[in-house]
């Protein structure tokens, strides 16, 4: 649970450090606009942009009621928040499972890419698809409604 924001806090850490040394020399818009800029970093690398996580258990128990795809993803992961951004509001009807929380999880991705947590991890009717396209993803959405 820690190491999902060892990496937003290390941004909000270092923004206000080199935000504090800006302003103390005088340079209060630039330190206004590096803080905000080293925020918006740390809330992008958070779990916060993502729906809420559930455990891989019901993940797989939702997915197989509704057909749903199932995404293993990572807090810091870019290619994880790629997807999400891509999917929009869709991304809310997908069941979303964060491995550093759940070490069950883990174990599916790793089983699914060779022993590496690779991620996003995508499983659609029990098949695992790693890092697939945004488009690709929405379609199976579509296709499971």
């Amino acid at each position: 649970m820690t190491r999902t924001w060892i990496l937003p806090t290390l941004f909000a850490l270092c923004g206000l450090l080199v935000a504090t040394g800006l302003f103390l020399g005088g340079s209060r818009g630039e330190a206004a606009a590096l803080l905000l800029m080293f925020a918006l970093l740390a809330a992008m690398h958070s779990s916060l942009v993502f729906p809420r996580s559930i455990d891989a258990r019901e993940a797989q128990r939702r997915s197989e009621v509704d057909g749903r795809p199932i995404v293993y993803w990572r807090p810091g992961c870019k290619y994880c928040l790629r997807l999400r951004i891509r999917l929009g509001r869709r991304a809310r009807q997908l069941h979303w499972v964060n491995i550093w929380q759940d070490p069950e999880a883990a174990a599916v991705v790793r089983s699914a890419n060779d022993g590496n947590e690779t991620v996003p991890t995508v499983v659609v009717a029990g098949r695992p698809h790693t890092n697939p396209a945004p488009p690709w993803v929405r379609e199976q959405l579509a296709s499971s409604e």
